[in-house]
């Protein structure tokens, strides 16, 4: 009988030990913050660099205007070492990520990679008054402005072609 007395005790000492690990995690469960929102989108502000790039680019700079504060600037960049990149991103209302590239590099090259992969379609949309390509089938959906003299503008992102085509719409070249 000496040695079932031993086994109880061991057996009392684990769960006892397992009631003391449970107590602390729901402790520390109870003082870790739970937020489960997504975090809010910084909104960039890209005057600066729109008219950097308007004064270095070889070609007219395109930016939006007239869009609703719904849609938020959320990256910027003008790299004129590198074929005169332009790159404006949006955080579109619905939480889409829509974005705005031009650039003076090989056209076909260029869409592939601001498109991150899509391919022409046959179907073209007028909007603002100019012709635009879709292209489907990558990462990003996309609008190609066509007939753009000097370089390439593509309107690319997760958004659907309704808020591509609104980005289109909104953007000013100069």
């Amino acid at each position: 009988m000496a040695g079932s007395n031993g086994k109880q005790k061991t057996a009392r000492d684990m769960i006892l030990s397992l009631g003391v690990i449970m107590i602390a995690a729901g402790v520390i469960y109870l003082f870790v913050p739970h937020d489960d929102r997504a975090p809010d989108v910084k909104k960039v502000d890209y005057r600066v660099e729109l008219l950097t790039a308007r004064r270095a680019a070889s070609y007219l700079v395109a930016a939006p205007e007239g869009l609703p504060d719904t849609w938020k600037a959320t990256s910027v960049r003008f790299k004129g070492d590198d074929f005169d990149a332009w790159h404006l991103g949006f955080h579109a209302p619905d939480g889409e990520y829509v974005t705005i590239e031009q650039s003076t590099q090989k056209r076909s090259q260029f869409i592939d990679q601001a498109s991150q992969g899509s391919t022409a379609t046959k179907v073209t949309e007028q909007i603002g008054g100019r012709t635009w390509t879709r292209y489907t089938g990558g990462r990003y959906d996309a609008l190609v402005l066509q007939d753009a003299a000097g370089s390439t503008t593509v309107v690319a992102g997760t958004g659907s072609f309704e808020q591509l085509s609104t980005m289109a719409g909104a953007l000013k070249l100069a």
